[in-house]
Parts: C-alpha cells; structure tokens; sequence
C-alpha cells in the first residue's frame, strides 16, 4: 500500500534525519507533545535520546512511545 506513511524531517544530535510513520502514530505523537507543552521535534529527540537500544529504529522507538501514551489514557 503506497503512499500510507507520513514523512517528517528532523535534527538530531547535530544530524539531519527523516522519519516515516502512519498519520495515527504521528496524531497520538503530536497530542502527547502538546500535553507536554513541547513542540513535536522536542519529543523526537527525548524519545531518540531515551532509547536503551540504539539499534532499535527511530520509527520504532516513536510507535512505541506512541502506544504507551495512548495506553495510558
């Protein structure tokens, strides 16, 4: 299915990154960021930072983080 995943660019660390979720994860993404009073790329880079496991995909590590907050609710 072409064309279902959402692109953002970001800066991480000094680096130019892109990322590509589906536009819920990115919804759940920008409303726990608004809740936090942070902007959305604020949050990329706590979630980048907090990953245990580098090896882990930024895009990963974000529907993780996307599915706990919407868990916690």
């Amino acid at each position: 299915m072409k064309g279902h995943l959402n692109k953002r660019s970001f800066r991480l660390a000094g680096h130019a990154t892109s990322v590509a979720l589906e536009p819920a994860f990115w919804a759940v993404l920008e409303t726990q960021a608004a809740q936090k009073g942070q902007s959305l790329a604020a949050l990329v880079a706590e979630v980048d930072s907090a990953r245990a496991d580098q090896s882990l995909p930024l895009a990963s590590a974000l529907r993780l983080e996307a599915l706990r907050n919407a868990q916690s609710r």
